[in-house]
């Protein structure tokens, strides 16, 4: 990792925890905001992708996938923009499912790498692990006591760990592979 993006990632860390402490002041102002940062951000990672297609993945092997995601992944923009309008229900009902969507993705790549021998697939798994079961708690939390401020502070505390691990990322030793 180079030092404008540990730079970067500790910038992205303490906004984060910014925007999470701004939700928790406010919960029930809260849902549409959440809606309009993560459509805002998923945005520019599709178009990021598009870029990129045009710019090197379009004279590659396989280059046709780099822009089938990022067509894939500014629908989901235009979808995750559209929820704005609807019911807070809705909201942090699609944005925990989000949650334990990149949860069992961890889980996956956890698997792979352990079939690959790799030594760190525990913390990978236990993480992706954590994630889905938190998800899957706070929605039937909140079901239960029909109180969403409840899934607002557990998407805020989501928020803080996002943060405090990239923040830590930021300042771990990179491993340097010398060939002999």
């Amino acid at each position: 990792m180079s030092y404008f993006q540990r730079i970067k990632s500790v910038f992205s860390g303490v906004f984060m925890i910014l925007f999470a402490l701004l939700l928790l002041f406010a919960p029930k102002q809260s849902y549409p905001l959440i809606a309009i940062i993560v459509s805002m951000l998923v945005f520019v990672y599709g178009f990021k992708l598009l870029i990129y297609y045009f710019r090197m993945a379009r004279y590659m092997v396989g280059g046709k996938a780099a822009l089938c995601q990022a067509i894939i992944i500014l629908d989901a923009a235009l979808f995750i923009s559209t929820m704005v309008f609807m019911g807070d229900l809705f909201i942090m009902i699609y944005l925990l499912g989000i949650y334990a969507f990149t949860g069992f993705v961890d889980i996956l790549r956890a698997i792979e790498s352990m079939s690959m021998k790799s030594k760190n697939w525990k913390l990978k798994f236990f993480t992706g692990l954590l994630s889905v079961l938190f998800a899957v708690t706070l929605v039937i939390v909140g079901a239960i006591n029909g109180n969403l401020e409840i899934v607002v502070y557990g998407f805020c505390f989501s928020l803080f760990y996002s943060a405090a691990v990239r923040i830590a990322t930021a300042f771990k030793r990179t491993a340097i592979v010398y060939i002999q």
